[in-house]
């Protein structure tokens, strides 16, 4: 399982739904102070709660190292708690890693960003281990899937699904 935040659900669920070897992606929250938050408590922006997503993927398929990948594709973790539109703390760039492994791999990923400077300004990810994972409300889970000709979805998640196609084609699950 991995867990990562970076701006909305509804545009992050979809990028990882499409590959291969993922087997569910949950939108929800985490990294907050208060138990079973709803998006409206989330959006007040109080909670701490990031809108994250929940990963549950086969390592023989798919590794972790591939899904950070990803994730750092599918969003800008340069820009401190918001993602394009969305500003607020529950927008911010985060991966909250499962177990020391995990750990290991994403230290490696940001020391390699910071020397490298690959994304020309420093990465502000949060590195974070564990936490509580609440999933969303119903008509968040799939959101894009169900609603792929909303404006917003077109604007954000479907140029972010198109990137990660591009860049990952063999990984993409057959239609």
């Amino acid at each position: 399982m991995a867990i990562v935040a970076g701006g909305c659900f509804w545009c992050l669920e979809p990028v990882f739904s499409q590959l291969q070897g993922v087997k569910l992606v949950i939108s929800g929250y985490i990294g907050g102070d208060i138990p079973n938050p709803s998006y409206e408590d989330v959006c007040t922006g109080t909670t701490g709660h990031a809108e994250a997503i929940k990963i549950v993927f086969d390592p023989t398929v798919i590794d972790y190292t591939v899904l950070l990948e990803v994730f750092f594709l599918a969003h800008d973790p340069t820009t401190l708690n918001r993602q394009g539109h969305d500003i607020g703390t529950q927008y911010r760039s985060a991966v909250f890693c499962q177990d020391s492994v995990q750990q290991v791999l994403l230290a490696k990923m940001l020391e390699t960003f910071a020397t490298e400077n690959n994304f020309g300004k420093p990465v502000v990810t949060e590195a974070h281990m564990g936490g509580e994972f609440y999933p969303a409300e119903q008509y968040h889970q799939q959101y894009y899937a169900q609603h792929a000709n909303q404006p917003y979805c077109l604007a954000v998640a479907a140029p972010k699904i198109a990137k990660i196609r591009a860049q990952y084609a063999l990984r993409i699950k057959a239609e």
